[in-house]
């Protein structure tokens, strides 16, 4: 070390001056005050904002006041759902403040690490994290846990020798190391590079920092409505107001008709029942172990059809393990292994080995020789008992350079022994003898062929291949006239039950993609036995995206499963690949590495045990089991949600035109208003509101959304028939309410003997009694019918009778308790002066519920013209 003697004091001062501090900057994150603007100004607001004018212009407090209400509540509680603020820059500038060993001035000092500059002198130790990014100058053994920054799920060796090419990836730079990797072994000097936003997690906060927030699916789809209800008032409430000019109506009443028509276009209660069925849905996943932070994305995760996922910690257990074994020329069954007979092997493996698992399961040591201690553990072979009756007297290390490592051990009957374990080609080099069945004798050809067959099998199942030898008498760890035992295969195996929940994504139209900063023969062996992919052309190297375009990645994206070696970058460009062909992506991960991808992804989620600070506060969703097949619950869910919103807002687009078709028909017929404005506030807050939360919130026991194919990028919220539906039925309840309004003065011309005249029909509604009659009777039948409505809404496209009715509890109550406050209205004195109703008699009750019942009639019609068109 005394060759290097750093920077002086003074010019590591002048650096940090001149090039700012070690550390990340930060984002600015909204106020609350923001969230809440961003909440409330919408096009939706803006018509009830001027409703909520007009309402005041008038003197109609009572009404404004409610609307206002309204707005407000939509806002707050938009914001208290939204959650958390994005953390991703938070988590990444924590991890980089810690404390870095450097050299200056010639002697070893311990400063923090936001006080390093480019030219510094690190010294690295094995459990160290990297202050910043270094050139090596001098290595000892250093291995590096890299998994977080670039996916590898072995620790590198790093080497200072190390020369690279332009080609050269951040995970094959065994010359460097980079900021908040860890040393797990060995040590090193390195030179800092890098500072800050220079280095290459500085780079990954750059990157998180610019994908900016995208609006979901239904998002876009909502924005969209509000829009076209927009404009669809403002041209309905011209058209009357210009019809009532002609027909020489006073310019008060005019008003007060277009407050009505505003207010019955508007369904003012979906932008509350989506926030509630989606904060619900939150509530659900929290309980499959998905925490929704971003509350759009419980419905986006519905809507994906690609699911881009990390390979090791996602799809593998992010543990090496054991998986083949060969010895006496032949493969054993590790389930039904007899620990007696490869008594050798396995300790051998354990004891050759510098390793250890706490009694609490707790692995310390390099993740290929825990996989070993497990491996003999496995068995009940436990190696910090054994090493106390075998105990270590002497070692050889291992080094790169002969892929090599042999301890001495002292058996219990006094004799010496070494066990080496390595390279299978090193370790057959050096081997003159082969134990097979119990007896030792030379080895031979066919011997060395049949092993080496062997080794070309595992290696080409990606495993990585360990053998093991040994020497009676070899006190001083000599590595020649060596005894040939037998061989492993390790690798970080898939999770079992990942296979199943991409055979459901594949059922249901979703393709799973493996993106991995692993080897592409590691990945493609993976994704053979996960089903992702089959063929080698399947899968590309990052260097080979480097080389391409975007369109040409674009054009060649939906053939490829499998994407290996890549850098955040690639990541990131894959997925804005993906999303370029109109599709909706998921990103899964839980590195350093993935937090941009996470972030550009119209969904990131990432894993919450293993998953890094900086992959968590990116992402929009977190598994708390870090379990693949949560996400697949987690999309069923999505796709629930989706379904029972888009119930919901066809439920009340209908009920809200149809209340539109009530006053625009009879004010152009010249006819009083059928409703006022307040019984359409009352409708659309009672009686449209709680059967809309009803829907929200619906099982959906008779539906199999995991058999359908994702809905497509930007899809209407009235595709597969809601055009159909809401004209269907809006028209319905028009037709039986403007019925109702009209029964009183039809029936006062019959008793009288009057003809039935468009004239004779105006001049009755001139008697306030008849008027507030026909008003109660409209008022009534719209409310009824809605309330029928949203029954058979649940599912269109079964009968009734087929329903499980009781599976939906808050139906039923939304029903009861529409009617109980539908009579309210009519019958209890205080609500009948607020509503200028009338007390309803039997006859009345039986002729609303006649005409209100009139839209399951029609539901029941057209399940029968499906069914018998599919017959």
């Amino acid at each position: 070390m005394s060759k290097f003697t750093g920077l002086s004091q003074a010019e590591a001062e002048k650096r940090l001056l001149e090039n700012g501090r070690n550390c990340l900057k930060e984002e600015k994150q909204k106020t609350v005050l923001q969230m809440f603007l961003a909440q409330i100004l919408n096009f939706t607001n803006a018509i009830l904002g001027a409703a909520i004018i007009i309402s005041i212009i008038l003197h109609d407090y009572g009404e404004a006041i409610i609307m206002l209400v309204i707005v407000i509540a939509n806002a707050v509680i938009g914001v208290v759902q939204e959650g958390k603020a994005q953390k991703a820059l938070d988590a990444l500038k924590k991890m980089s403040v810690l404390k870095a060993t450097v050299i200056r001035d010639g002697e070893t000092k311990e400063i923090s690490s936001e006080e390093l500059v480019v030219g510094d002198i690190v010294v690295l130790e094995a459990g160290k994290q990297v202050p910043a990014d270094l050139k090596l100058l001098e290595t000892a053994r250093l291995m590096m846990d890299e998994k977080a920054l670039t996916g590898e799920s072995v620790p590198v060796e790093k080497d200072e020798k190390f020369v690279a090419d332009e080609k050269t990836g951040i995970g094959d730079r065994l010359d460097l190391a980079y900021m908040t990797t860890v040393v797990t072994y060995g040590r090193g000097i390195g030179e800092v590079v890098h500072t800050g936003m220079d280095t290459q997690i500085g780079k990954i906060a750059d990157m998180v920092g610019q994908e900016k927030e995208k609006p979901s699916p239904l998002q876009k789809g909502m924005n969209e409505l509000s829009r076209t209800l927009g404009i669809a008032v403002i041209v309905i409430c011209a058209i009357v107001f210009l019809i009532g000019i002609v027909q020489g109506r006073e310019v008060l009443e005019l008003l007060m008709t277009a407050v009505s028509l505003a207010v019955a276009a508007i369904p003012e209660g979906i932008p509350t029942i989506v926030t509630i069925v989606l904060a619900l849905g939150m509530q659900r996943m929290a309980k499959i172990n998905a925490i929704v932070k971003n509350m759009p994305a419980v419905e986006t995760l519905g809507a994906v059809s690609y699911v881009c996922s990390d390979k090791t910690g996602t799809l593998t257990q992010n543990r090496m393990t054991v998986v083949k074994a060969f010895e006496n020329g032949e493969y054993i069954d590790l389930d039904t292994l007899d620990k007696d007979k490869h008594d050798t092997l396995i300790k051998g493996l354990m004891l050759c080995n510098d390793a250890s698992i706490a009694s609490d399961g707790t692995e310390v040591g390099d993740p290929t020789e825990t996989a070993l201690v497990a491996f003999a553990k496995r068995y009940g072979i436990e190696k910090s008992v054994t090493e106390k009756s075998v105990p270590r007297i002497n070692e050889k290390a291992f080094d790169s350079e002969r892929k090599l490592m042999t301890t001495v051990h002292t058996t219990e009957d006094g004799k010496i022994i070494s066990y080496t374990k390595g390279s299978t080609d090193e370790l057959l080099m050096r081997c003159t003898h082969i134990r097979v069945n119990g007896t030792v004798r030379e080895i031979t050809n066919e011997d060395m062929a049949l092993i080496s067959n062997a080794m070309s099998e595992m290696s080409f199942e990606a495993l990585r291949v360990l053998s093991l030898a040994v020497r009676e008498d070899n006190r001083d760890a000599v590595e020649q006239g060596l005894t040939y035992i037998g061989m492993i295969g390790m690798i970080d195996p898939e999770r079992p039950e990942v296979v199943e929940s991409i055979k459901t994504f594949k059922r249901a139209g979703i393709k799973t993609v493996m993106i991995t900063g692993d080897h592409k023969d590691t990945a493609l062996a993976i994704a053979k036995k996960l089903g992702i992919a089959e063929r080698p052309d399947e899968c590309v190297m990052g260097h080979e995206l480097d080389e391409m375009s975007d369109e040409e990645l674009r054009n060649r994206v939906s053939g490829l499963s499998i994407f290996a070696r890549v850098s955040p970058e690639h990541k990131v460009k894959i997925v804005k690949a993906i999303q370029a062909n109109n599709n909706i992506a998921s990103m899964t991960g839980d590195g350093v590495n993935d937090a941009p991808s996470l972030k550009a992804a119209d969904v990131g989620v990432a894993m919450g045990i293993t998953g890094t600070d900086v992959a968590k506060g990116a992402a929009d969703i977190v598994l708390q089991d870090d379990k693949f097949t949560t996400i697949e619950k987690a999309v069923k869910e999505g796709r629930n949600i989706y379904e029972n919103v888009k119930k919901s807002i066809l439920f009340a687009l209908s009920s809200n035109i149809s209340e539109v078709v009530v006053m625009f028909a009879a004010i152009a017929a010249g006819f009083a208003a059928p409703l006022k404005a307040v019984h359409i506030l009352w409708v659309n807050l009672l009686t449209d509101s709680l059967p809309c939360f009803a829907l929200g919130v619906d099982p959906n026991s008779s539906s199999d959304v995991m058999n359908k194919r994702p809905r497509k990028n930007g899809e209407s919220i009235f595709a597969d028939g809601g055009y159909f539906k809401v004209g269907l039925y809006s028209v319905i309840i028009a037709v039986v309410t403007l019925i109702a309004f009209l029964y009183a003065p039809i029936r006062d011309l019959s008793a009288s003997g009057t003809a039935y005249t468009l004239k004779n029909i105006i001049d009755r509604f001139s008697d306030k009694q008849i008027l507030m009659q026909s008003q109660t009777l409209a008022f009534c039948t719209l409310a009824v019918s809605e309330l029928f409505h949203a029954i058979g809404m649940r599912d269109t496209e079964t009968s009734l009778f087929k329903f499980n009715h009781l599976d939906n509890k808050i139906m039923i109550l939304a029903f009861a308790v529409g009617l109980l406050g539908q009579l309210a209205v009519t019958e209890i004195p205080f609500f009948r002066n607020i509503f200028d109703t009338v007390q309803m008699t039997l006859p009345m009750w039986g002729l609303v519920l006649v005409l209100s019942i009139m839209p399951l009639l029609a539901h029941e019609i057209v399940v029968l013209v499906k069914k018998v068109k599919k017959a």
